[in-house]
């Protein structure tokens, strides 16, 4: 199937340049070849977004960005925010005339396509409350067997010094263990280049929310730009 051509923005709500770069990359390697991405990040905002306060810290950057650059490119086909808090997605969902997809939701939809359960390994247990009220809201808490940190602060998936991989694997071992799941959501946008890699090791479906993200962006149909809500 052949999908019309795309401009997807797709909008890292933390300011590190270098994790934006990250998810621009794994953004492009997802999209098929008719689709253009645009990856940005605020200049002003918080480096991570660890919890609700940042979260609530970022808010502003992220409206002011998004507002401004669907003023000056009035061609973007849908929003994709890059955060898996999904950070201003409901607020963004209400004013913007394009569809918005956090890929907090987009990975966690996508895993209730193909499996009844799952757990989200993030990062910070400081983390785990906004991603469970996210996945209530969304109406997914039956299927989410388990959120669980990794303790793993969001900036170490920039170093490669860190033992962030280490964390996040033992993390996933335990969750396969324990929780009697099918599949595993990786709980930050940081941990996008990850997906494949642990998916082949731990044999089971490992989904990435900014290739979840993408791909339903790209499957909307056209008339998706005029809703709001």
């Amino acid at each position: 199937m052949m999908h019309d051509a795309r401009h997807l923005l797709v909008i890292n709500p933390n300011t590190t340049a270098s994790m934006t770069r990250k998810i621009g990359e794994a953004a492009r390697a997802a999209a098929g070849p008719r689709t253009r991405i645009t990856a940005i990040n605020p200049h002003h905002g918080p480096a991570a977004i660890q919890g609700a306060a940042d979260g609530g810290a970022a808010l502003p950057g992220l409206l002011a960005l998004v507002e401004t650059t669907l003023s000056n490119d009035p061609a973007v086909d849908a929003v994709i925010i890059a955060c898996f808090d999904d950070t201003g997605v409901w607020q963004l969902k209400s004013r913007c005339s394009v569809p918005v997809i956090g890929i907090g939701e987009a990975a966690c939809h996508m895993a209730s396509l193909l499996v009844e359960r799952f757990s989200v390994v993030t990062t910070l247990s400081v983390s785990v409350p906004v991603l469970e009220d996210n996945l209530a809201r969304n109406g997914l808490a039956r299927r989410c067997v388990k959120v669980r940190a990794s303790d793993v602060p969001v900036l170490d998936l920039e170093d490669a010094a860190s033992d962030a991989r280490g964390k996040i694997t033992a993390e996933m071992s335990c969750a396969l263990a324990e929780d009697d799941i099918g599949a595993i959501v990786l709980g930050c946008a940081g941990m996008a280049d990850l997906a494949n890699e642990l998916s082949e090791q731990f044999q089971v479906p490992v989904l990435d929310g900014v290739a979840a993200a993408i791909g339903l962006a790209e499957a909307l149909p056209a008339t998706a730009r005029f809703g709001r809500g």
